[in-house]
């Protein structure tokens, strides 16, 4: 029977192989653009996120290379031999190209973004790194972020470069820092997050020492802007595992100072008022709303199901008869959202969007077995707008009751609702719903210009063609008339 240093040196050795072919793949491309810094005297080196996905054998067509060249040195070697550069990075000591090459018996196109060796550090109160550049690779990769990451090629001769033991805790599948965590997270305090983040992405677990330190420091993070953190953020939203990374975000108490609404829903319960669990509710909802995504991953989607019941807390009363009671929560929630989500700088696009999934999660609950009209239904739809496919996948995600006579029931009557919707927009276009006259012919009926009143008969015919369905164009006439007579 093979030991454990036999298991562990098997499983190293199939990670090799897999990142041998994910190099060769990329290696017109990576060789060509190392024998140009040669022939320039500096060397080059794959290095970070694209070594340790070539690694995982997930490698894609996203490149990261560090180099002993200066940022302008940088410029003068890619830009003849690049289709497009960019260099918004500069200042930061890297510069961006794009390289479109034929691999194999396909055109593919490479991002690579090449990074003058550096060291960067944050002071107490700086939200920017001041960047000092560094004359070797091991000097480099000692300030990144984690192990797994502090990994490196150096090309056209392809030597591994593993200082920091990176390639066993990638087999280990676990995160550690380079150097000590307090250390790592002092030069920039934004590492915690993507902490979070990796663990989420890869699946990994934290090392005991570094969620300590994430704890400890947890108030570092404040000093990172909200951009930089909304973008973290999304990435562990749009992962493939984001409760391990929310669950340590708030373990740690890093939700506390970006998210708090998050830990917030850790409602206490007593034996005498007992409710389900928000904060585990809102996680369970959340992965089966990525259970029901079709188009990949829906940023927009996974913070309505993350933050759905956020007007909980506020709104929790105790009941003479031992209920809890979260009375309109869902309006609550969803101006929580929206001061939420505008303060990470998220576009108002984005706010207004979740915040209306919020606002209207709960109104199916009304529809009962089927009672609501038609004209509730068309209001439904006008009310989600574009929304209405991820609002059917956030009511049925929104279901996480354990009783499967009850979840089968509530599946049943949004099928038949879901049935209702599809007959109607069949029959009228409830897609678009308009009134059955334009403003030109409104302006017509009424001999009058454009102006509030024309907009109150607009509203009026809407309100019809919602009450009624469509209508012919003689009766909207004839209804219009009506109700201009009675406006005096």
């Amino acid at each position: 029977m093979p030991n454990a240093n036999e298991d562990n040196s098997s499983a190293l050795s199939q990670v090799q192989r897999r990142a041998v072919s994910e190099l060769l793949r990329v290696s017109p491309v990576a060789d060509e653009l190392a024998r140009r810094f040669q022939e320039a005297g500096f060397g080059l080196a794959l290095v970070g996120g694209s070594v340790r996905d070539a690694l995982l054998g997930r490698l894609g067509n996203d490149l990261d290379f560090t180099t002993d060249a200066r940022p302008e040195d940088v410029l003068k070697i890619v830009r003849p031999w690049a289709d497009a550069v960019w260099d918004v990075g500069i200042a930061f000591g890297t510069v961006g190209c794009q390289k479109d090459a034929r691999v194999g018996d396909a055109d593919q196109r490479f991002q690579i973004e090449v990074t003058t060796y550096r060291s960067e550090a944050y002071d107490r109160t700086s939200r920017k790194p001041e960047v000092c550049y560094g004359d070797s690779i091991e000097e480099d990769l000692v300030r990144r972020d984690f192990t797994v990451n502090a990994m490196a090629v150096a090309l056209p001769q392809k030597d591994f470069i593993d200082p920091h033991g990176g390639l066993e805790d990638l087999s280990a599948r676990v995160l550690r820092t380079p150097g000590t965590p307090e250390e790592s997270f002092s030069d920039d305090p934004l590492r915690m997050f993507r902490a979070a983040r990796f663990a989420a992405q890869l699946d990994f677990e934290v090392a005991p020492d570094v969620v300590a330190a994430m704890t400890a420091m947890s108030d570092r993070i404040d000093i990172v802007s909200a951009e930089r953190v909304r973008d973290e953020l999304n990435k562990l939203l749009l992962s493939a595992h984001p409760r391990q990374g929310l669950a340590l975000l708030v373990d740690t108490g890093l939700a506390e100072r970006v998210l708090p609404e998050l830990p917030a829903l850790r409602l206490e319960s007593d034996e005498h008022h007992r409710h389900k669990d928000v904060y585990e509710h809102s996680l369970i909802v959340l992965e089966q709303a990525i259970d029901l995504e079709e188009d990949g991953p829906d940023l927009v989607l996974r913070l309505a199901a993350l933050l759905h019941d956020i007007g909980k807390p506020r709104t929790r009363r105790f009941e003479q008869d031992g209920r809890v009671s979260f009375h309109h929560h869902e309006v609550v929630g969803a101006k929580m959202v929206k001061k939420r989500l505008s303060a990470l700088k998220y576009s108002n696009e984005m706010v207004k969007d979740v915040a209306r999934l919020v606002e209207l999660h709960l109104r199916f609950h009304g529809y009962g077995t089927g009672e609501w009209t038609d004209s509730a239904v068309r209001r439904y739809v006008r009310d989600a707008g574009p929304l209405l496919s991820r609002l059917h996948k956030l009511t049925r995600s929104d279901c996480t009751t354990r009783n499967k006579r009850k979840a089968n029931a509530l599946s049943r009557a949004y099928d038949g609702l879901e049935e209702r919707i599809a007959r109607l927009q069949e029959q009228e276009e409830l897609d678009s719903i308009r009134p059955d006259l334009n403003g030109n012919q409104i302006m017509e009926v009424l001999g009058a210009g454009p102006g509030p009143v024309i907009g109150s008969a607009y509203a009026f015919l809407l309100e019809l063609r919602l009450e009624n369905g469509p209508m012919e164009h003689d009766a909207a006439v004839a209804a219009l008339k009506e109700w201009w007579a009675k406006q005096g």
